[in-house]
């Protein structure tokens, strides 16, 4: 029987055949090891070693050229210097080969020369269908398959875990790390320089691979943010995604960019980033293992609430310290639960949390504390610490203990502090699933994770309230685009006040009003008319910082005031830089001073703040991070992540400023940036809020360089919500329907939606049958309504009326290879027979080309026939699968 060669990163991780470009005898040289790790671990393929030098290598035939071997070469593994790779790529990618590890370094990280191989060798790579991992890397293991591409000596042990590391050096350490400890792996990846495979590539991968139950990241730098981005966000909801990224620090961010050759962007950006994936970052390598082996174990807690049990004061003070540094919390334990426990614990307990049953304490003393706290609803977690005090039974505390490790619904941790005394028990607890740590602050740090990741994974399934239409429509683009353009033809590269706060008007941001005066008597009249007080600030093209250069004048209250604060800021400010004035009115109530900003990282495009604002912004420096565009609920988290978001809330509950408008309010500003990209940064501060008045008191906005190329331009991490694709269609019996691509606020819609489709249409659209219990749960609705547009396009159709009805919805799912996609389509009975499903395949059919899909394929019921006239009247080829046991359709669309 004739092999299926392996297509994408499958040539990579499973080949059939496999060259070794460089391979040698020369002892101790890379390409000697390559070739040794491939044959003396046996994976069920063929070795060819390819080198001119020696017609045998180790006793195997070597060909000169990859030309010469005799069978097409799925991988090859290139341990040449660094001059030669990009003819040696080119020669592959003629040859057919599949997928190249380039292990040769002295690329990119040493300066431009190197820079320009790389180019050359994505541009030889360019003629053939071939991905390549690296260059200067340490190549590829899986374990389960025995197949060790690598120049490293260890061998790796087969686990459920794929470990992917930037650095070849930490990947070595691991490596050899995790023989010690008996840690497995189902993949271990050293990528390098990231030339072409990258950590979205990777992510997605082992997303799909039934072999990995979590995915760990020892990352320096981000490389492609968007495709990180978008395969974390799909993955992140099947599988654990756990990063431990290098360069928290302006010093090690530097050391981490000369190292790699590449930019490094802000590490507070990449934590918001992180948080909307829903991954969980590390601080330590060991903390990497330690928290994935904890989430193969135990379940996520609700919250951060952790009621700590043990035998000695000292350990439970230090996980105390560890607990609350980390954001966790003490549980506040029940007036119930503290008098069952007074009830059977000797008289000098501690009577609080952390549990303190003293030094003697038996196992029966154990196991009936910890029942009681796992009872008690206010504890998320259970951390048991045992410290070795002569009479404690560690192995038998430990037995009492095992059988409750999956029983509870709460994550249950111990730390078995000691060395050999309590070596027994706490092999107990690992074997029974309940991880024990040696230090009792190691154990109170897991749970900070766990009730992080929870937090970030939650985020990703929670219903955004509906939107006030915070989607700018055409003509709001339009508009801003315009004003941008006109401020660029002029040659300006910073908006006045004025033009700053009408571009925030476009989006709906109040602002309050601002005239501009060019004389004395014009700011007098302007002053009469707006009623006093009223503040002057200088108007200007040029003058980023007002203040600081002396242009702003506050709290005017009289005709003179303000004819002296006109002279004083002309005076202040270089006249070449003078435009006038902006007069305002103050604003008299109190509230508060907030801050709302983008501005461009290296790596993640925009990024936007918010926090505490006024003068005192950066001292005080209260701020959070968020990745744009918003929706209603990432704009709340976002707000909840500052101190003064405290203060926005009264002491009895109540809000001081309506919080679900501020919410809207920082949605419709990430649209404004994601939206108007000649935007380099942008700030308002302050933005004042009170309970009745949210408004934009002052205004930055900095353009790109008239002339900057596009390309140049860090691009967005996410992609926005695909506007372009919004229209009205009407249906052939009259009524107007729109028609545009789902929302996250879509959900109750969509649950409203399955209502209306039968058992027997839902069977017609997934080939089997799934119940309405099924079809509506949170889960599902929010992983259908919550896309990744680069990924999938869902359109649903809207019909009209007091209340808005999903009516249909049509989807087109990219597959593997990404220029070829599959599309379903689902009708309500009450519509069906009425054109609306020919017209959303013809629309996911006519969008395809737009979205880079070059191939359109869908799988149909031989007995829907209905479905197939559709797809044979848009264009489809249809013809039996024997492989599916279905109708496939299949058309071409570019």
């Amino acid at each position: 029987m004739v092999k299926t060669r392996p297509r994408g990163l499958d040539a990579i991780f499973a080949p059939h055949t496999v060259a070794v470009i460089g391979a040698t005898e020369r002892p101790r040289s890379v390409g000697r090891a390559a070739l040794w790790n491939l044959v003396g671990h046996p994976f069920g393929g063929t070795v060819y070693p390819v080198t001119p030098a020696h017609p045998s290598v180790m006793g195997i035939k070597a060909y000169p050229t990859i030309g010469d071997v005799p069978e097409p070469v799925d991988l090859a593994i290139i341990v040449t210097p660094a001059k030669g790779v990009p003819d040696l790529i080119g020669a592959c990618a003629q040859a057919g080969v599949r997928g190249a590890i380039v292990i040769s370094a002295g690329f990119r990280e040493i300066g431009a020369a190197g820079a320009e191989l790389e180019r050359r060798i994505v541009e030889q790579a360019a003629c053939g269908d071939m991905r390549i991992v690296g260059p200067n890397c340490l190549g590829v293991l899986r374990p389960a398959s025995n197949f060790h591409a690598s120049f490293v000596g260890e061998a790796a042990q087969p686990g459920n875990v794929a470990f992917i590391t930037q650095s070849g050096a930490v990947g070595a350490a691991i490596l050899d790390w995790s023989t010690e400890r008996h840690i497995g792996f189902s993949a271990f990846v050293s990528i390098g320089s990231m030339l072409d495979v990258g950590w979205g590539d990777l992510i997605s991968y082992f997303g799909e691979d039934p072999h990995t139950g979590a995915i760990l990241l020892a990352m320096e730098s981000i490389g492609d943010a968007r495709a990180f981005v978008s395969a974390a966000r799909e993955t992140a909801r099947g599988k654990p995604i756990i990063v431990l990224k290098a360069g928290r620090t302006r010093e090690a961010a530097r050391a981490a960019g000369a190292h790699i050759g590449a930019l490094v962007g802000s590490d507070e950006a990449l934590d918001a980033t992180f948080r909307r994936c829903g991954l969980l970052r590390v601080d330590t390598i060991a903390d990497l293992f330690y928290i994935a082996d904890v989430l193969a174990k135990q379940p996520r807690p609700r919250g951060n609430r952790l009621a700590v049990l043990t035998n000695a004061g000292g350990p439970g003070v230090l996980a105390t310290d560890a607990l609350i540094a980390g954001g966790g919390k003490l549980a506040a334990l029940s007036e119930e639960t503290l008098a069952a426990l007074g009830h059977m614990l000797p008289e000098a307990w501690s009577r609080n949390n952390p549990v303190d049953v003293l030094g003697d304490a038996d196992a029966a003393r154990y196991s009936a504390a910890f029942e009681a706290l796992c009872r008690d609803p206010a504890a998320d977690g259970v951390l048991v610490i045992m410290a070795p005090q002569g009479l404690a039974e560690s192995t038998s505390i430990a037995q009492r203990l095992a059988p409750f490790a999956h029983s509870t619904g709460k994550p249950l941790l111990a730390s078995w502090m000691g060395g050999v005394e309590v070596e027994e028990g706490s092999a107990v607890l690992r074997r029974a699933g309940i991880p024990s740590f040696a230090y009792a602050d190691t154990a109170a740090r897991m749970f900070n994770y766990l009730w992080r990741y929870d937090e970030n994974l939650r985020a990703l399934y929670e219903t955004p309230l509906p939107p006030d239409d915070v989607i700018s429509d055409a003509a709001t683009h339009a508009q801003a685009g315009e004003l941008l353009d006109a401020s660029g033809r002029a040659g300006h590269t910073l908006l006045a006040e004025a033009e700053s706060k009408r571009l925030l008007e476009l989006y709906r941001i109040p602002t309050v009003p601002t005239r501009i005066a060019t004389t004395s008597a014009q700011a007098e009249a302007l002053a009469a008319q707006i009623g006093y007080p009223v503040a002057l600030k200088v108007n200007s093209h040029t003058i980023a910082h007002k203040r600081a250069a002396g242009g702003v004048r506050l709290d005017l209250r009289g005709a003179a005031e303000v004819r002296a604060a006109f002279e004083h800021i002309r005076s202040a400010v270089p006249a070449a830089d003078f435009e006038g004035v902006s007069v305002q009115p103050m604003v008299g109530e109190d509230g508060f001073e907030l801050f709302l900003g983008a501005t461009l990282d290296a790596q993640l495009g925009p990024v936007l703040a918010f926090g505490h604002g006024g003068r005192l912004v950066e001292t005080i420096a209260d701020r959070s991070l968020g990745i744009p565009p918003l929706n209603t609920t990432l704009a709340r988290r976002m707000l909840e992540r500052t101190r003064i978001f405290h203060a926005l809330c009264d002491a009895d509950g109540t809000e001081a400023v309506d919080l679900a408008e501020l919410e809207q309010l920082v949605v419709r500003f990430s649209y404004l940036v994601a939206e108007q990209r000649q935007v380099r940064s942008i700030e308002i501060n302050p933005l004042f809020a009170s309970r009745g008045r949210i408004a934009a008191l002052d205004a930055r906005v900095e353009l790109h360089a008239p002339g900057t190329p596009v390309e140049s331009i860090p691009p967005l991490a996410i992609r926005p919500y695909p506007a372009q694709y919004v229209d009205i269609w009407y249906m052939p019996d009259g009524p107007a329907v729109v028609i545009r691509p789902v929302r996250p606020e879509d959900e109750p819609l969509m649950r409203a939606f399955h209502d209306t489709v039968s058992e027997q249409s839902v069977y017609m659209r997934y080939a089997h049958v799934l119940s309405l219990r099924e079809r509506i749960t949170h889960e599902r609705l929010s992983r259908v309504c919550f896309i990744d547009y680069d990924r999938e396009m869902a359109l649903v159709a809207i019909a009209g009326g007091p209340i808005p009805a999903i009516i249909g919805v049509g989807r087109l799912v990219r597959l593997r290879n990404k220029r070829s996609a599959e599309f379903a389509v689902i009708v309500s009975d009450l519509y069906q027979q009425r054109g609306l499903g020919t017209e959303l395949l013809r629309r996911l059919v006519a969008l395809a080309p737009r979205e880079g899909i070059q191939r359109v394929v869908g799988y149909i019921l031989r007995e829907n026939t209905g479905m197939q006239e559709v797809a044979r009247r848009i264009g489809f080829t249809l013809r039996y699968s024997d492989e599916y046991g279905m109708m496939e359709a299949d058309i071409q669309t570019s």
